[in-house]
């Protein structure tokens, strides 16, 4: 137990016979980045970790005060359990689903309650994840529990769910290997703006929310992205980029993508790709039509326009409409106060 409060140093020059951590190591290494802990840890290691530590703080052995810089706490993960009328909780191999979906005690036929509880061996409720993957796959498996929930909320495994995370991953392989016959699609010598605007955007947000530790919004993203890059043609560049940055989340399948792109080593060591803001901003705004404060259109015009010139395609565009405007009346022009793009035309009718 008491080795355990300092592993992380000695794992750090665990080969030294002389002392526990060569001390240049310990100020490269330390602080410990990230702690991924839980209630129950925290009184449990945390506590005795950070004592000793600050121990041989005092004693001069390391060079951090505290071990660790960012501690997170994940929630549980939770599953469906059952209990009785005097609120005794019934092991789930005790129990039977009937067609009518009720469950019942198999000793004594007692309808049970379902409830959500704490997987535990007691219970029996335990999911063992080796079932799951035959099944599915470890990056399935894996990338599911992250999307449950945020991190640090409760998670409820219903293993009904499971099966869209499975299709997002078909629809990740087919997006690289729709070529039967060299197990990689044909890339694109050029893209649409819409496909490459897609990609930087998807790059800026996955970051962001994996520096956040939001895997579950991460994840989503990425889906956004499928959508939009599927069913188009995609340049190698932007195959490569979708690779990279689902690769934290389905590292098996991201390697074999990678091997069949043509890469002959592993994708582990690569530069993680950057977005340019210039892509992500649009050449065209859509701009809302008001006449007497209610929509009545919509339209789409240069990010730079003027008001004359703006005012001038408001009219064209509610020409032959129930809602026809004209030079004379009064033009509010509603820009947005960061870029100055316009947002919305608020025409006042002289009626």
């Amino acid at each position: 137990w008491a080795g355990s409060c300092w592993y992380y140093l000695r794992f750090i020059d665990p080969q030294n016979s002389e002392r526990f951590c060569d001390p240049e190591l310990e100020k490269a290494w330390m602080p410990v980045d990230l702690y991924v802990g839980g209630a129950e840890h925290a009184v449990l290691h945390l506590l005795y970790a950070r004592f000793w530590h600050k121990l041989l703080f005092d004693l001069g052995h390391v060079s951090t005060e505290e071990p660790f810089a960012h501690l997170f706490n994940q929630g549980m993960l939770n599953a469906p359990a059952f209990r009785d009328q005097r609120g005794v909780l019934v092991p789930v191999d005790e129990v039977t689903e009937k067609d009518d979906g009720s469950v019942v005690r198999n000793s004594d036929g007692e309808v049970l309650e379902r409830i959500n509880a704490k997987m535990s061996k007691s219970l029996r409720n335990v999911i063992t994840p080796d079932d799951v993957i035959a099944e599915y796959g470890a990056d399935t498996l894996r990338m599911y529990l992250m999307f449950m929930a945020p991190l640090d909320h409760q998670r409820f495994w219903d293993p009904k769910a499971i099966s869209g995370i499975h299709r997002f991953l078909r629809r990740s392989w087919a997006l690289i290997t729709d070529n039967a016959d060299t197990g990689c699609r044909d890339f694109a010598s050029e893209e649409s703006d819409e496909a490459t605007r897609a990609i930087h955007k998807a790059i800026k947000g996955v970051t962001a929310d994996y520096n956040a530790l939001a895997l579950n919004t991460a994840i989503a993203k990425l889906m956004e992205a499928i959508n939009e890059l599927s069913g188009q043609p995609i340049s190698r560049e932007t195959a490569r980029r979708y690779v990279l940055l689902l690769a934290p989340l389905a590292p098996h399948l991201c390697e074999e993508l990678w091997s069949r792109m043509g890469y002959a080593d592993t994708l582990a060591y690569e530069d993680w790709p950057e977005y340019d803001e210039a892509v992500l901003t649009e050449d065209s705004v859509t701009v809302i039509i008001q006449v007497l404060g209610k929509k009545r259109g919509q339209l789409q015009v240069a990010r730079e326009v003027d008001d004359a010139t703006l005012q001038e395609l408001v009219v064209q565009a509610q020409s032959g409409s129930n809602y026809e405007v004209n030079g004379n009346d009064r033009f509010i022009v509603v820009r947005d106060k960061k870029d100055q793009t316009p947002k919305l035309v608020n025409v006042i009718a002289k009626r």
